[in-house]
Parts: C-alpha cells; sequence; structure tokens
C-alpha cells in the first residue's frame, strides 16, 4: 500500500513541476518587450518628376587606333592597363616595302631635279637669245614647254615622297593623347591589315554617358540640364549635366542621343557599364500608377529583396518584393506591395518574421 502511495506522489509530483516550467516559459515570452518600429503608408503615384532613358558610360576621350598599311607586326612595347604618354609607340609595323618604295622616290627626285635645272638654263638662254632676235619664236615655245614639264615633274616626285612619308606614320602607331591602353586585338607576327581596330587607348577619369531618349520625350531634354545618373551594377548614384542633344533619329530608329557629362567622382565606375539617366522634367507621356518606397527600407536575404509590415496582431512580417526603376533615392515596387498598406521604415533593434512590435 505504502509502495503505491510513494508511486501517486511521484507523479503528482513530476505533473506539478512541469505545469509550473510551462507557466515560467508562458510568462517569459508573454513579457518580451515589443521592439519600437516606425511605419509608413504606402502612396500610389499615377505621376512622376522623371523622364528616365537607359544609358551606356564611356570614357570622354577614347580611340580606337587601326592602321591604312599591311604589314606584320614588329613589336608591341605595351600592354593592356600600361598608361601611356602623348606620342608614345604602341605598335611597330613592318614597313620594308615603304623603305624600297622611299628610295625609289628619292631616286626619281634627283633625276627629276637634275632635269629641271637643265631644262631651266635652256629657257633661261633661249629667252636671251630670243631677246636678240637670235631664236624663234618656236625654239621658245619648245624650250618653255620642256621647262614647265620639268618642273611639274619634279614636284610631282616631292609629292609621292609626301605620300610615303604619311605612311611611315601609319608603320608606327603612336598614342593620340595620355591614357591607359584599354584593349589589343592583335600580337607580334600577326598580320595588320587596314581599317582593322589593332589598340585602344583612353583617358581614365573623364567620363560620359550615351542614353536614349525616346521621341515621345526628347523636346523637354535640353542642354545643360542636371541629371542623375544610376549605375545599378556598383549601387551608386552619380549627377552630371547633359552636354549635347541630338536633333535627329535616322540612324538609331525612334531613340535620340543624349549625352551626359559625369561629375568627377570616387565611384569605381568603368567603360561598358549600364546606366539609367533621371531627367528632372515631367513625362508627357500617359503614365500608369506606380508604388514608391525609399530604398533605405529594403531588406536582402541573398538574392531575394523585401521588406517588413506590421500585421493586425502586432508583429513584423517579411514580404518579398519585385522591384523596377529607381527614382532617386526610392524604388518602384512591381509586386508585393498594394496602395495604402503601411510598411516598416526602421526599428530600434533588429526585426525578424513574427517580432512583436510597436509602432512609435
Amino acid at each position: 500500500m505504502k509502495t503505491y502511495t510513494y508511486i501517486i506522489a511521484a507523479i503528482a509530483l513530476s505533473i506539478f513541476t512541469t505545469s509550473c516550467g510551462n507557466d515560467e516559459k508562458k510568462v517569459t515570452a508573454d513579457t518580451t518587450p515589443p521592439i519600437p518600429v516606425k511605419v509608413s503608408a504606402i502612396q500610389e503615384n499615377t505621376k512622376h518628376p522623371f523622364v528616365t532613358a537607359s544609358g551606356k558610360i564611356q570614357a570622354k576621350n577614347s580611340a580606337d587606333l587601326s592602321t591604312r598599311i599591311m604589314g606584320y607586326v614588329n613589336s608591341i612595347p605595351v600592354n593592356v592597363g600600361d598608361k601611356v604618354k602623348k606620342g608614345q609607340l604602341l605598335i611597330s609595323i613592318n614597313n620594308t616595302d615603304l623603305q624600297a618604295k622611299s628610295a625609289q622616290i628619292d631616286a626619281g627626285i634627283t633625276e627629276a631635279t637634275v632635269a629641271f635645272n637643265n631644262a631651266e638654263k635652256d629657257y633661261n638662254r633661249f629667252q636671251n637669245l630670243f631677246a636678240d632676235n637670235s631664236a624663234s619664236q618656236k625654239e621658245l615655245d619648245d624650250m618653255t614647254a620642256n621647262y614647265e614639264m620639268a618642273k611639274a615633274r619634279l614636284e610631282a616626285a616631292k609629292q609621292m615622297k609626301n605620300e610615303v612619308n604619311s605612311q611611315f606614320a601609319y608603320a608606327n602607331i603612336k598614342a593620340p593623347f595620355t591614357g591607359i591602353v584599354t584593349s589589343k586585338t592583335i600580337e607580334v607576327g600577326d598580320m595588320a591589315t587596314p581599317g582593322m581596330p589593332l589598340i585602344s587607348v583612353e583617358t581614365p577619369g573623364l567620363f560620359e554617358v550615351i542614353a536614349s531618349v525616346p521621341e515621345s520625350e526628347i523636346s523637354e531634354i535640353k542642354t545643360g540640364t542636371k541629371v542623375q545618373v544610376n549605375v545599378k551594377s556598383i549601387n551608386k548614384i552619380i549627377s552630371g549635366i547633359v552636354t549635347e542633344v541630338s536633333t535627329s533619329a535616322k540612324h538609331t530608329g525612334v531613340q535620340y542621343l543624349v549625352k551626359v557629362a559625369l561629375n568627377s567622382t570616387d565611384a569605381p565606375i568603368l567603360s561598358g557599364m549600364f546606366t539609367t539617366v533621371q531627367f528632372p522634367v515631367a513625362k508627357k507621356a500617359t503614365t500608369t500608377s506606380m508604388i514608391l518606397i525609399p530604398k533605405s527600407a529594403l531588406v536582402t536575404r541573398g538574392q531575394l529583396t523585401g521588406i517588413y509590415t506590421a500585421s493586425q496582431s502586432g508583429t513584423a512580417v517579411l514580404r518579398w518584393l519585385r522591384l523596377g526603376r529607381t527614382y532617386g533615392d526610392t524604388i518602384e515596387v512591381l509586386s508585393g506591395l498594394s496602395a495604402n498598406e503601411s510598411y516598416i521604415v526602421s526599428a530600434e533593434a533588429k526585426l525578424f518574421n513574427g517580432a512583436k512590435i510597436s509602432i512609435q
């Protein structure tokens, strides 16, 4: 009988202890202080102040160098990434044929010079004889024609020399300005052909953007307009100014090209990066409703982007979003939120899905 009494007492004690422990845990969970947060209501925008256009960054000073002669490459004393000065040799092309042609022309100039000197002497002599009535008009005319032909041959030989000298400049390709070698499409021993890009040089630190603006908005874009350029690959916004506005879309379809000079910046921008240029002018075309939220409120988890919202039960709920274009410090929400909903702007502690919150 005593044994059964001890067993019942032990079971009762165990139940009491478990119950107390659960009550203690429940009290602890219920008394966790909520996280103070600030919320903001979403406003649906039917119009925004920006005309946007896609663009691409390029160096302000950039050159793709080629040659006008055909020949094997003898040397390339520079590599991609090297800094070069104006006039520095970049590529040397074999010019043996030009040297031979130059020697032939030099010989032709010598021959034409001798002939011209003799023709000039005969012409001067016959002028004196004709003045003394010792030579006929026919003889003087013959000497004059011979003199003019010799003079023309000498001038032609000199112009051929100038042509060869100009071709020598294409055998030794030099830097047109101080900059950096950005690409090289040929190696020593390769055959260089006329018009083929061989090496590219650009000036670092000076960049511009070429943007394509639709015909419905181009009339609002003016030279001198200050703009914002969003470089998505480095998540930076750089200011700039419109320097050129195309007045024809003959070769670009219905898109007009606008050139924007970027201000000096420490951002690691490079030629070829894609951008979105934001022009601070009202759009003419009818726009659909859009939802804009501040980028500072976004939460990133790997490849996903979301935002915390406040539930009716007073907890934080993480909503994944599909985003669109960036407009200044705000970004367009394509899906995941609807108008008149509220989202958490800031919190005094780290939020997580289901955390208790207190709206301030």
